[in-house]
């Protein structure tokens, strides 16, 4: 069975592992102390009088008077020690003659003499360099650890109780240690364990404070290392020595496939370093560079990697600064590379003259482009035109991400003509383009005799209520929609009545989304009455951010309490003006769905 040690793992073992840089050695060994009691009088004096010394010279004068006949009683009792000693209640004194008396004060002496020698005194922990006199103790709980700064040494009880914990990587093929940061000195006991383990597929270490210097630590165990598949270093300021101190152990890897280097702070230099070590590495299928500092010439470097390497199957370079050079460079990359599947541009300002040089390319690509993510790009309809010939051509392609471009009602007109033909395309994000009624109802009339788009995304476009209707109107008895989101589209409550009748015919959607479009009560109402029908289909349903109130809450808790059937299992009113008692009558149509037919709906509000 396959053994996995993730972040919720680690909670459980949490007690076992968690070592304070403060503690001190206990022992098992305690001395045993002899404790005389002097006679009442003589404790009497000996109060009076103060000190040990006061006690002693008491016992003196009794034994004189012992030895005029006069007899006292000496008490002697003998005590374990262990911690914090307690004055035992002195319950049947000894009378001993004065002879006994000096015995026993020489014998209490040497007691105290021996239990000195065999008692070992703490070992003082060495000193800490800390930047606060309270260290931080050592812990497995996300964000409790080491800072990315931390000057702090771990001593060397905490270094050996550390150092067990990671002799346990070596038995877990799913390693998760992700958001604890525990900096460059935890890495140092946890990477060894690594090049031991034989077993481990995934490791997760992002977000852990890693730097450059840290990275060292992986140094002879990345060579020998022949199991692991994926490691993600993401959210480690390694900068771009680390990416180069990490390429040159990555040479020689024959194990990892999938490297996830995201929102590290890389820059040219280190994407030089990365495509110089994928033109000698065979093994790396996914290489994520998301969110660094990449601008054209790191494109250029990584271009000319996938030029020799035919082996990488995904790059993500979304979040960095290509631009229309760098999208030029990836282009004619793709003329002669013949393994690339995804590629991920979203967020580089490539603009129209960069997606023609991609489409450009990868009209001649060899391969199979399954993905392609060019969203937030400032695509215009212009651009539009080219992605709209790449769509009618493929033959591959299954997800197309548009988003947050600005192709406009013409843009819309273009792509919908190409899906006429295209019959690959399964999933389209079209979401904040600037796409009114015009583009929507082209694209609902492709939907009629396009039966493989399974999911449409046209979220944060005015299509208002007359969008709506076109849509609807199509995919109450045609297409095959499964997804469809709708979120801040302006629809409104007349739009809604639209959503509600299809929603009594259509038996394909699944998830619809209708965030924050101002349906109101009239609007929730609309689709209350719509979710009495039944409908075998759709099983989550998004109203948030609507401005609903508790006469819409009621309806939809009615709604749910009379269709027995519903199957409705995801329903989010989170962000909406219900005041409790709308709460509590959906708590209240929850509990008896659960207690009708046992099944549960998840209800947020």
């Amino acid at each position: 069975m396959e053994s996995s040690l993730s972040s919720s793992l680690l909670g459980s073992y949490s007690y076992s592992y968690s070592y304070s840089l403060k503690a001190k050695p206990s022992f098992a060994m305690a001395p045993c102390r002899l404790i005389c009691y002097p006679s009442r009088k003589s404790r009497s004096r000996s109060r009076r009088r103060g000190g040990f010394a006061s006690s002693l010279a008491a016992l003196d004068r009794d034994r004189d008077r012992d030895r005029d006949g006069g007899g006292r009683r000496v008490g002697v009792v003998y005590k374990e020690a262990q911690g914090q000693s307690t004055r035992s209640p002195f319950s049947q004194p000894l009378l001993v003659p004065a002879a006994a008396g000096a015995i026993l004060l020489f014998s209490f002496l040497a007691w105290k003499f021996l239990a000195n020698l065999l008692v070992a005194k703490p070992k003082t922990p060495p000193p800490v360099k800390a930047a606060s006199s309270q260290p931080p103790s050592w812990s497995f709980s996300p964000g409790s650890n080491l800072s990315a700064a931390s000057p702090i040494k771990f001593d060397a009880d905490s270094r050996k109780k550390l150092n067990d914990f990671s002799q346990l990587l070596r038995y877990f093929q799913l390693v998760d240690l992700s958001g604890h940061n525990f900096g460059d000195d935890g890495l140092f006991f946890l990477a060894e364990s690594l090049g031991q383990n034989q077993s481990a597929e995934d490791v997760n270490f992002s977000a852990n404070g890693i730097t450059a210097n840290g990275l060292r630590a992986f140094e002879g165990v990345l060579q020998r290392n022949t199991s692991l598949r994926a490691l993600n270093l993401s959210g480690n300021p390694i900068g771009d020595e680390g990416a180069k101190c990490l390429s040159d152990m990555l040479v020689l890897n024959g194990g990892i496939q999938k490297l996830q280097l995201n929102a590290t702070g890389i820059g040219d230099e280190g994407a030089k370093a990365l495509g110089e070590m994928l033109k000698k590495n065979a093994t790396i299928r996914v290489l994520e560079l998301n969110n660094n500092n990449i601008d054209y010439p790191g494109f250029a470097s990584l271009a000319g990697a996938l030029l020799e390497n035919n082996k990488i199957e995904s790059i993500h370079l979304n979040g960095n600064y290509g631009g229309p050079l760098g999208a030029a460079s990836i282009g004619t990359a793709l003329e002669l590379n013949t393994s690339l599947r995804e590629l991920h541009l979203h967020g580089n300002g490539i603009g129209n003259e960069g997606i023609r040089l991609i489409i450009k390319g990868q009209a001649v690509h060899r391969g199979e482009m399954t993905l392609l993510d060019i969203g937030n790009n400032d695509i215009g309809s212009e651009g539009a035109s080219h992605i709209a010939t790449f769509i009618g051509n493929t033959k591959h392609l299954v997800w197309l991400n548009l988003y947050m471009n600005d192709i406009g009602d013409e843009g819309a007109e273009k792509i919908a003509d190409a899906l006429r033909e295209n019959r690959t395309i399964t999933s389209i994000d079209l979401g904040g383009n600037n796409i009114h009624s015009r583009g929507v109802t082209a694209l609902a009339k492709v939907l009629k005799d396009n039966s493989v788009l399974k999911s449409l995304e046209l979220s944060y476009n005015p299509i208002g209520a007359d969008g709506v209707k076109a849509l609807c109107e199509v995919l109450k008895f045609k297409g095959k929609i499964e997804t469809l989101k709708l979120g801040w589209c302006q629809i409104g409550a007349h739009g809604a009545q639209y959503i509600a009748d299809c929603l009594k015919y259509n038996t394909t959607i699944s998830t619809l989304d209708l965030r924050a479009n101002g349906l109101g009560d009239e609007g929730a109402i609309c689709l209350a009455q719509s979710l009495k029908v039944v409908n075998e289909a759709l099983t989550s349903l998004d109203l948030g951010f609507n401005e609903i109130r508790d006469k819409g809450a009621f309806a939809l808790a009615q709604a749910l309490k009379a269709n027995e059937d519903i199957a409705v299992a995801s329903l989010n009113l989170g962000n909406n003006f219900f005041t409790k008692y709308g709460q509590v009558a959906l708590t209240e149509a929850r509990d008896h769905v659960y207690e009708m037919n046992d099944r549960e709906i998840n209800i947020s509000f």
